[in-house]
């Protein structure tokens, strides 16, 4: 009989938890607090990796070392600009009129913390396009809480998937955990099943 495995997810978000689950893992969950502030100069694969693993890091102090821990971070990228939680409203309306229409990446990236000294990561970049979203639409859907607490103001889940048009890369990416890659990294630290 196999020893089932369990580690700590670093992140509240409900979504992660969701996706977590489909890979039959034991799992608790502890949320962590890191300053994300974006560093001048520093790459987008770069930031979302470093969130990643400060968020994993975290949630490792936070619980002792007594288990793996896993953190995640995503962003959206519009013409080479990142796309982070909307501050306000008018701030996610903005967000949503300019990637209407448009294609944008989301970079969503895993750190699995195993002990002090070994800290496994990986980035999925998928492509996401939206086709024209109206005006009167958007006033709408930002009135609702939805688009507040994501980055680019959207959930590819929710009310905005009406409008998205073509997805080129992981679904489970642009939810905010990519499945295959998370899946790989615990199977390289012998933590899944094959």
């Amino acid at each position: 009989m196999n020893k089932r495995h369990t580690i700590l997810l670093a992140s509240a978000s409900p979504r992660r938890h969701e996706l977590l689950k489909q890979l039959a893992i034991d799992f608790e969950v502890a949320a962590t607090d890191v300053d994300e502030t974006h560093q001048a100069g520093e790459s987008p694969r770069a930031y979302v990796l470093r969130l990643s693993r400060a968020k994993a890091l975290a949630g490792f102090r936070q619980s002792g070392g007594r288990m793996p821990v896993l953190g995640a971070d995503t962003i959206v990228l519009l013409d080479g600009e990142i796309l982070c939680k909307p501050e306000s409203r008018p701030a996610a309306e903005n967000m949503l009129q300019r990637l209407s229409g448009r294609t944008h990446q989301v970079y969503s990236a895993v750190a699995l913390v195993l002990d002090a000294a070994t800290v496994l990561d990986t980035v999925n970049i998928t492509a996401v396009t939206f086709a024209d979203m109206p005006a009167a639409w958007i006033r709408q859907y930002c009135q609702t809480s939805e688009p507040m607490d994501k980055a680019g103001a959207y959930a590819v889940q929710g009310g905005t998937s009406q409008f998205i048009s073509r997805i080129d890369g992981s679904y489970s990416g642009v939810m905010g955990l990519p499945l295959f890659e998370t899946a790989a990294l615990l199977r390289h630290a012998g933590l899944l099943a094959c």
